[in-house]
């Protein structure tokens, strides 16, 4: 996640004074001609898109001034792929308010609160705000299938992408699931197809007149970023705008099996599907009735778009997963262990549970997104042998844990390391030990990939 919130001395109260004359966003040109364009790109984060957009642009001819909060050790990565292409100004450590208030442009990492008040100056200061999503978007000449969802996207998309490529289009995979594609749109042409995951972060920044794809799925909705959005009906407006606004002709396949999405029907603009029916989904090698469901949104989409059933089928019985998804790690003296580090929400962690047979013991825990996990808690004493809580939030997971029952098995400490130590000595064999956290990362870990990786590491050495 971008480090973003340090703001360089200036008058406050000024500050504030424009932030209050901020009026609606302008609308962007289009096509537009970036040769000389003042644009400021704030957040440039350790993931990619920040670099890749700052990057696009300036091979452009834009004058970009790079503002960060991070320092240059924690950025380097991103820094070393900016190398050999001319930015004006990179100024890490903090924001400069001038840096707004002149900016053309305003390029907004999605980690950023839409509500920042230097977004506030910017846009009272007559900037247009824009994405690295929404940049692309605007540039992409391929047909894009768009997938967003509080859990599954990953999944979806890449089911989506297998199924294209069996089909034998050209595809390619990117957005949200960590992959920026301005870098390939040279390559990217017209009969190729694109798979993009959006995040409500990146849905929410993007314009009143962003141009959406015209194939969109929405996996499920269950609350999520709580400490970002501030609310649950803030975080709803993000996701559906994905159909809310799609073209009219769009195609939007909406999961009938999630009550919450299954209600957005009348909000579509264009034709709406539901996912295939559950006999219709072959076998898969990936467990879980959610994944099924992925399963039937990516059949869906990928048979509006012309692909014949047979490859679909095919292509969704070979597919075999992916990292930190409930990973397969190894199994050890009888006892199973599962990778779901990705799991970074209460409801992704429910259909982990729900997709393991046999006895489970649970390692959760870290940064929480504003979600309750009563129901989480619930589901633990009902359906684990015992729990093993870390990082920031395990107090407050013990005490939803203890409420349903006082003498449930559960541990807390505060390093994955112990936690797993405390599972492995109670465990039995035909036992399964899983790391689902329900939370994200970024109290003790730089990313969900890190913490899966470091869980891995800690399995081995067993």
């Amino acid at each position: 996640m971008a480090s973003t919130g340090h703001i360089m001395p200036a008058d406050a109260a000024a500050i504030r004074d424009v932030a209050r004359k901020s009026a609606r966003q302008r609308a962007i040109p289009h096509p537009v001609d970036w040769n000389g364009r003042r644009v400021t790109v704030m957040g440039l984060g350790r993931h990619g898109g920040g670099a890749a957009v700052a990057r696009y642009l300036a091979q452009r001819g834009a004058e970009i001034t790079v503002s960060d909060a991070a320092d240059r050790e924690t950025l380097s990565d991103s820094l070393e792929l900016l190398s050999d292409v001319p930015i004006a100004e990179i100024k890490l450590g903090g924001h400069d308010p001038h840096d707004f208030t002149r900016a053309e442009f305003v390029v907004v990492n999605p980690a950023v609160r839409f509500h920042h008040p230097l977004l506030q100056l910017a846009r009272a200061a007559g900037a247009t705000l824009t994405s690295e999503i929404e940049v692309f978007l605007r540039a992409c000449p391929a047909e894009i299938i768009g997938v967003t969802g509080s859990n599954g996207k990953s999944t979806t998309c890449s089911m989506i992408a297998d199924i294209l490529s069996a089909a034998g289009r050209r595809t390619w995979l990117g957005g949200n699931i960590g992959r920026s594609l301005l870098g390939n749109l040279s390559e990217i042409h017209a009969q190729d197809r694109v798979v993009l995951e959006l995040s409500s972060f990146q849905l929410a920044h993007l314009s009143h007149d962003a141009p959406l794809p015209r194939f969109a799925v929405v996996t499920n909705c269950t609350p999520n970023h709580l400490d970002w959005h501030g609310e649950f009906s803030h975080y709803l407006q993000a996701k559906q705008r994905l159909v809310r606004e799609a073209p009219a002709d769009a195609v939007a396949v909406l999961n009938a099996a999630d009550a919450e999405v299954r209600g957005w029907r009348a909000l579509a603009a264009g034709n709406v599907r539901a996912g295939w029916a559950s006999a219709r989904v072959p076998a898969l090698r990936v467990p879980g009735e959610h994944n099924r469901q992925n399963a039937a949104c990516a059949a869906a989409v990928t048979e509006a778009a012309g692909v014949d059933e047979a490859t679909i089928c095919s292509a969704l019985a070979d597919f075999q997963g992916l990292e930190h998804r409930l990973q397969w790690v190894g199994e050890l003296a009888g006892r199973r262990f599962y990778n779901d580090s990705k799991s970074t929400t209460p409801a992704a962690t429910l259909a982990a549970l729900t997709a393991l047979a046999g006895p489970v013991w649970l390692l959760a825990g870290g940064h929480a997104k504003g979600a309750s996990f009563d129901e989480l808690a619930r589901t633990i004493v009902g359906r684990t042998r015992g729990a093993s809580l870390f990082g920031a939030s395990r107090e407050t997971i013990q005490a939803c844990i203890r409420a349903q029952r006082a003498d449930f098995d559960v541990n807390s400490s505060e390093q994955l390391a112990d936690a797993l130590a405390w599972c492995w000595t109670r465990s039995q064999p035909g036992d399964s030990i899983l790391l689902s956290p329900a939370c994200a990362s970024y109290d003790q870990f730089r990313d969900f990939e890190a913490r899966g990786q470091t869980f891995c590491r800690l399995v081995e050495a067993l």
